[in-house]
């Protein structure tokens, strides 16, 4: 008998694998295993401006921190949609109010990824 952990969609199952009499492998059990977790989010009051994603992707760089001061268009986030990295942007002055994504964390389009004040 040998065990594998196999991720599916993001799911990471622990799987047993037994031989049959007749050499063929089975799969005796699957179960679910807690997937790693990201980096913890930075904790912050919820500003007024919120800054979304604009598509589905996977965040690859976080640039803005909680209590940085920003001006319009800074880069706050690098997101990786379709093979292409895209700049998120800050939509006008203010201060960083909360961080509400990690960087390797996978969003869906109009997921709030930080707010400002």
């Amino acid at each position: 008998m040998k065990s594998y952990t196999i991720t599916v969609n993001g799911n990471v199952y622990e799987v047993t694998v037994e031989e049959n009499a007749g050499g063929a492998s089975a799969a005796s059990k699957a179960a679910p295993k807690a997937a790693p977790k990201a980096a913890p989010k930075a904790a912050g009051v919820e500003g007024s401006v919120k800054v979304g994603a604009p598509m589905p992707g996977k965040i690859l760089t976080v640039k803005a921190a909680v209590g940085a001061a920003v001006k319009k268009g800074q880069v706050l986030f690098i997101l990786e949609a379709m093979k292409m990295e895209n700049e998120i942007v800050a939509p006008q002055d203010g201060t960083v109010a909360s961080v509400n994504v990690a960087a390797g964390e996978s969003v869906e389009a109009g997921t709030t990824l930080a707010t400002l004040n």
